[in-house]
């Protein structure tokens, strides 16, 4: 059989190709960057500023993995990123090291090379990509990493941020459900792609992601503080059913959900945002990834505007209350009707709650009544009829029409 022989690219001119075809990739991955007016890219750089673990969501593919570069290039951390679904729990809870004197010292737990990178640094970046194809016991591993911050055996410094990307299980390779415990860590932000910024980033221009400008003076920084702790501390005086309140099912408590930690990260992202001034949007996206969107947006609807109307005196007069017109307001104020119907259930304040329902679904997208309408429809007894004030609520019908 005859021998082929291939020319090996030796020569000066296939030499010349190849530094051309390496100089023209280059070339393609040369661009600049503009500040980034996207609420949620802002609500990134609001929870990164105040130090919070973050959780990006997003299907494969449409930039998690580049932000955190972009992230980390403009604030000039070095950034380590792990794929959490390639590692063991040993890998992030360390492994094993038998000293001189075990007896008296212990045995040592070592850290994995990326984790003393980032303490010798000092600060950093710290990716945690694709954690929601991660079994359950790597998540458990990755408990303290988050909340503790220790690997193994080593603190990480307070100046290393935590920010980590996750598929929904539906498109995740080998996709877990995120566990209750390892979730109420985490502030939830979905991402998605933005045409317009691909376009433009496509064309050498992508969004940079700058970090809120805080005042820094002392008196400013205690009064952003102090306006904080009196907003989140009134709202719960006013909500306590919302201080912890875990979802159901799994996929809820896989995302953001109101606990006593989310309220602490909740109050934090709450001053930050006093503090910097920050966009009220960027703000609210932000505290809704801590503790979920109801609360989230009762909380935002509360600080806004103390004077929401008392769901009792809605519930004893449903048709002459003065209500609300902005979205978040009427889910906040529907909100709080149905959760004082559940405190105390009976068949007249079931009926004005829905005569309410009626109302707001004349005034505003029924998608915004859905939530707090089916929860109201959950309370209904056997015995009782339904509501003559279902009629006429469009595409809530169907809906209520099942729970019968």
């Amino acid at each position: 059989m005859a021998l082929m022989t291939v020319d090996s690219p030796t020569s000066a001119t296939e030499r010349d190709q190849l530094l051309a075809a390496d100089h023209l990739i280059a070339l393609t991955r040369v661009s600049e960057t503009s500040p980034g007016t996207d609420p949620t890219v802002q609500a990134l750089a609001l929870a990164t500023a105040a130090n919070l673990p973050v959780l990006l969501w997003g299907q494969p593919g449409i930039g998690k993995s580049s932000t955190l570069v972009h992230l980390a290039r403009g604030l000039d951390l070095p950034l380590e990123t792990v794929i959490a679904s390639v590692h063991d729990p040993s890998d992030f809870a360390g492994l094993p090291i038998i000293g001189t004197d075990p007896a008296a010292r212990g045995v040592a737990m070592a850290p994995p090379d990326w984790a003393v990178r980032l303490h010798r640094a000092g600060h950093g970046l710290l990716f945690l990509d694709e954690i929601s194809s991660a079994p359950p016991a790597v998540q458990a591993a990755l408990l303290r990493v988050v909340l503790e911050r220790h690997v193994g055996s080593l603190a990480l410094p307070e100046g290393v941020r935590i920010v980590a990307a996750a598929n929904p299980p539906g498109s995740a390779a080998d996709g877990w459900q995120l566990a209750a415990p390892l979730a109420n860590r985490f502030v939830h932000l979905a991402w998605v792609h933005d045409p317009d910024v691909v376009v433009r980033g496509l064309g050498g221009t992508w969004p940079r992601i700058p970090l809120p400008r805080l005042d820094p003076s002392p008196e400013r920084l205690a009064a952003s503080v102090a306006r904080a702790r009196a907003g989140v501390c009134a709202f719960l005086t006013v909500r306590p059913d919302y201080t912890h309140r875990m979802p159901n099912t799994p996929a809820g408590r896989a995302g953001a959900w109101p606990s006593p930690r989310t309220w602490e990260m909740a109050l934090r992202l709450l001053a930050f945002g006093y503090a910097a001034d920050a966009d009220l949007e960027a703000v609210a996206i932000a505290i809704r990834g801590a503790v979920g969107d109801g609360a989230g947006l009762e909380l935002m609807a509360f600080l806004e505007r103390r004077d929401l109307p008392d769901p009792e005196a809605v519930l004893a007069d449903p048709g002459g209350a003065e209500l609300p017109d902005r979205g978040d307001l009427v889910h906040a104020t529907l909100a709080a009707v149905v959760d004082a119907v559940a405190r105390d259930t009976t068949r007249e304040r079931w009926e004005a709650a829905w005569y309410l329902v009626a109302r707001l679904a004349a005034r505003v997208p029924v998608d915004l009544l859905a939530a707090p309408a089916g929860q109201l429809a959950a309370l209904r007894r056997p015995e009782w009829e339904l509501s003559e004030h279902m009629d006429g609520l469009g595409a809530l019908e169907a809906m209520l029409a099942l729970s019968e």
